[in-house]
C-alpha cells in the first residue's frame, strides 16, 4: 500500500489541483464574458446601452474605448490563464 506521507508531495498535489481549478474556471468563464464584451459593443437598443463600435462615425474616444473593451476580454482570461500555469508550474518548481 502506497502511504503519502511525504509533505512536499501532497502539497504539489495540492497545488496542481488548484492551478487546475483556475484554469478550469478561466475556461468555463469565457463564453459568459464573450457574450458581455459583445453586447456592450453593439449598437443601442432599448434594453441596453451600446459602444455602437461598428458605426464608422462615432468619436476617436467612442472607438478609443471600443478597442478596450475588446481587449479586455482576451487581457483578463489570459491573466487568469498565466496565474492558474504560474500556480502549476511553482509547485513543481519550488519543491
Amino acid at each position: 500500500m502506497v502511504t503519502l506521507n511525504n509533505k512536499k508531495g501532497q502539497i504539489a498535489f495540492y497545488g496542481l489541483m488548484l492551478g487546475m481549478v483556475v484554469i478550469i474556471l478561466a475556461l468555463a468563464l469565457a463564453p459568459a464574458g464573450k457574450s458581455v464584451i459583445d453586447s456592450a459593443m453593439d449598437a443601442s437598443t432599448a434594453d441596453l446601452i451600446g459602444l455602437d463600435c461598428d458605426n464608422a462615425s462615432i468619436s476617436n474616444f467612442t472607438k478609443g474605448t471600443c478597442r478596450i473593451v475588446d481587449f479586455s476580454l482576451a487581457y483578463f482570461f489570459g491573466g487568469i490563464l498565466l496565474i492558474g500555469g504560474a500556480i502549476i508550474t511553482a509547485r513543481f518548481a519550488f519543491n
